[in-house]
């Protein structure tokens, strides 16, 4: 238990700030997140200077990053405070920042210091600032670095490779299964994934990858206590268990349009390389890309056919010179390569990876071949959810013959029964690989 001092506009007194949290104490539950730079010669802040901290992000609001560089010249944040409640902000600041100091001033009229900040760590959440040893390295050296990190759960661990996965919202049925095949191949690798937990490719990959033991961090456009959207909550919930969420925004900020771009920088920043699986030509998903090109990260793109809406941006990508890449072994060579190997990498355990490599090339799925009219409608199934009678105009097309409805169910229903075939919506079917 620490004691916080309070002075100011609501009178002077001392308040317990109790070091809690559902992961123990602060201290701990950074040194777990093996996030790069832990030197002795960096001090870690305490917890009085975080609830400090806490304060002022708030106070100052986001997008604030020039105010707070202006403040950051006139003392540490409880001078900062009591400057504030006291009035005295104002007439050290330029006629830029007047308004800023007024939204200050409101905002600090009956806030608890120590209060907020003990309830938010009572809530498992932690904060971290970009001048302690426990702030990832990575996200260090972005342009534009967060000021502080929010996060549940665990950190990425520096020594290990990360990648984000990420694409469209509303994907398709082989966007969902190559971002389930890229997740859970990355997890048994030992490869870290980072994505924003969005509806569509961002969640199917990160929760592949918890299903297969990996860990998986998702960078929220919210307070890290919010879950969005609310259909992930399952996956919400799995990263908070097994891997991490985090976010630069407070605790409690609800879900805006304009808070997304910028946590985009987050999520390459984290990355040694980004993958985008599925997305149209103007598409959120290059934002990340943009972002992760100036921050000088590797781009990789699945390709995709150029009548599909949601490959023309992966197509466009590669146009531009993104790697492309058709299987989660191209990518793990690339971030496995000797160069990559020699920097010690970590090699996952229980995998047979040599030490030439770093990586044990995972299980893929196997395409299977089948006789008869099995065999015949496996050849014409897609992995994109097609009509039944577009099937059967397919079939009878390619191998001269009829084929009548009852006996095409059959036959679809046997090979989905066998895994090689899925059934969507009732009267759709489509192909996937046999794991």
């Amino acid at each position: 238990m620490k004691v916080v001092e309070r002075t100011g506009a609501e009178g002077t007194g001392t308040e317990a700030l109790e070091r809690t949290g559902a992961e123990g104490t602060e201290t701990e539950a950074l040194e777990r997140t093996g996030a790069e730079g832990t030197g002795t010669e960096a001090v870690t802040a305490t917890e009085e200077e975080k609830a400090y901290m806490h304060w002022l992000y708030q106070a100052a609001g986001m997008g604030s990053r020039g105010f707070l560089r202006s403040l950051s010249s006139l003392g540490r944040p409880e001078e900062i405070y009591r400057m504030t409640v006291s009035g005295a902000l104002a007439g050290k600041l330029s006629e830029r920042y007047q308004k800023k100091a007024v939204q200050m001033t409101a905002f600090s009229r009956g806030y608890d210091v120590s209060g907020a900040y003990r309830r938010m760590r009572e809530q498992g959440i932690f904060l971290v600032t970009e001048e302690e040893p426990q702030f990832p390295e990575r996200l260090a050296g972005i342009p534009d670095k967060p000021y502080v990190l929010y996060f549940a759960g665990r950190l990425p661990q520096a020594e290990k490779k990360t990648v984000a996965l990420i694409g469209a919202r509303d994907c398709t049925g082989y966007g969902r299964f190559m971002a389930e095949q890229f997740g859970a191949a990355f997890a048994k690798a030992g490869v870290q994934v980072v994505s924003g937990m969005a509806r569509g490719i961002d969640g199917i990959g990160q929760s592949a990858a918890l299903r297969e033991g990996g860990y998986s961090l998702g960078v929220l456009g919210c307070g890290v206590d919010i879950c969005y959207p609310r259909e992930n909550r399952e996956l919400y919930e799995a990263l908070l268990a097994k891997g991490g969420v985090c976010s630069e925004y407070p605790p409690g900020t609800g879900p805006r349009a304009v808070l997304f771009p910028p946590r985009n920088r987050i999520i390459s920043g984290f990355c040694d390389a980004v993958l985008v699986v599925e997305a149209r030509e103007k598409s959120g998903t290059l934002i990340t890309v943009d972002m992760a090109l100036e921050q000088g990260r590797e781009v990789y793109a699945l390709p995709g056919r150029a009548t599909d809406p949601l490959s023309g941006g992966c197509n466009s990508l590669i146009r531009q010179g993104a790697g492309l890449v058709s299987s989660p072994e191209e990518v793990l060579e690339e971030l496995f390569g000797e160069r990559g190997a020699s920097k010690g990498n970590a090699i996952p355990k229980g995998t047979g990876a040599s030490r030439g490599t770093g990586w044990a090339r995972p299980a893929q799925g196997k395409l299977v071949f089948l006789e008869g009219v099995q065999g015949e409608l496996l050849e014409i199934l897609d992995f994109n959810p097609l009509p039944v009678q577009e099937l059967k105009l397919r079939y009878e097309k390619k191998y001269g013959k009829s084929i009548i409805l009852p006996v095409l169910f059959k036959e679809l229903l046997e090979l989905c029964a066998a895994g090689c075939a899925g059934q969507v919506g009732g009267g759709y079917f489509m192909r996937v690989l046999k794991t």
